[in-house]
């Protein structure tokens, strides 16, 4: 890897600055330009920071001028709150891949595009199998939010992959990430005063911390000539957990919504402030998701540091979360019953 360029996207964000920082002093020593529309919060320690769009033409003559050969694009955001709403975080997500992808085409130099994605495109249903490998169709595809933008960001690089054969390209679907700093649609569920998921149902969770995270992008970036692991791999923390377990770790009660009601639930906990979430985010936590994680095991070389449980657990430290609290049978059941009678009420006004 000595004497490469690395571009790495979105550096103003939490996740994307920690991997520019991790690349730029890895021992292999490559020159990391870190790329965002804003300065980065924290310092990207020796990699360099150029403000810029990714929709802009100005990517493209930055992979040229600064002999980028290796581009990993960390800019696909999963909360609408942090991009100033669902549209622009769309535009971030799909148009501004489009373009970098368009850019990355255009230059020869190109030789390898790792992208953070996420298990999410999986989507969740009643009849996923039992683990999701990386070549298994989605039974229920997702159909809002982040996850559909990460759906159509991973058709797009699949067809950069077609017309840039000579490219090799990685897509790192992450489970749900969760750690002391990162705010996600799943973290903020876990810190509402109750759980919501859907009703009769108890979903098998995976979730991978942040710093494997850092580690497993670092990992698909820099490896030895000609050994790059290429297309999908599944990224998560060994072992599950339930929603009922996960709620339980951070104190909170469960409260089951029916079906019919998630969407409408989703939409007025967004409107409230408590949390961002789609019906895809209630989905989750009733039906699950697990991963087959063999790929990154044997191709990508990397093995979490801390399973499914130890990272769920280092969030609920950092977060200081407290175990299950007595009596917290009848808090949910008094919970359930507010909610589904509000979330009834609210569809009754929408027809």
């Amino acid at each position: 890897m000595a004497g490469r360029t690395v571009l790495v996207t979105g550096v103003s964000r939490y996740l994307g600055g920690k991997v520019a920082a991790a690349l730029a002093r890895h021992p292999a020593r490559p020159r990391v330009v870190g790329l965002d529309v804003v300065p980065p919060p924290v310092p990207l320690g020796e990699a360099a920071f150029v403000r810029a769009d990714i929709r802009s033409p100005a990517v493209g003559r930055l992979l040229r001028e600064e002999r980028v050969d290796t581009v990993v694009h960390m800019n696909v955001i999963a909360t609408p709150r942090s991009a100033g709403g669902r549209v622009p975080m769309k535009e971030i997500n799909v148009l501004g891949t489009m373009q970098l992808l368009a850019a990355c085409q255009k230059a020869p130099g190109v030789r390898r595009l790792v992208v953070k994605s996420t298990s999410g495109v999986y989507g969740a249903g009643p009849a996923d199998p039992a683990m999701f490998t990386e070549s298994t169709a989605a039974s229920s595809p997702p159909r809002t939010g982040w996850a559909k933008d990460c759906l159509e960001v991973e058709g797009y690089v699949r067809g950069f992959t077609r017309r840039r054969p000579d490219v090799q390209v990685a897509l790192l679907r992450f489970a749900s990430i969760v750690g002391p700093g990162l705010e996600t649609p799943l973290s903020k569920v876990f810190a509402l005063p109750a759980v919501p998921t859907l009703l009769g149902h108890d979903g098998r969770l995976q979730v991978v911390h942040e710093d494997d995270a850092v580690e497993a992008m670092v990992r698909a970036t820099i490896g030895p000539p000609g050994e790059h692991v290429t297309g999908a791999v599944n990224v998560a923390g060994d072992g599950v957990l339930t929603t009922v377990q996960a709620a339980a770790l951070a104190g909170r009660p469960v409260v089951g919504v029916p079906e019919r009601f998630a969407g409408a639930a989703a939409r007025w906990l967004t409107r409230a402030g408590a949390a961002e979430l789609t019906v895809e985010d209630l989905r989750l936590l009733g039906y699950g998701r697990v991963l087959d994680t063999t790929r990154c095991r044997t191709e990508l070389g990397f093995v979490p540091a801390r399973t499914t449980r130890q990272a769920f657990e280092d969030f609920c430290a950092s977060h200081r979360l407290r175990g299950v609290r007595p009596a917290v049978d009848l808090v949910a059941e008094e919970l359930r019953s507010a909610v589904v009678d509000t979330v009834a009420s609210l569809e009754r006004a929408s027809r």
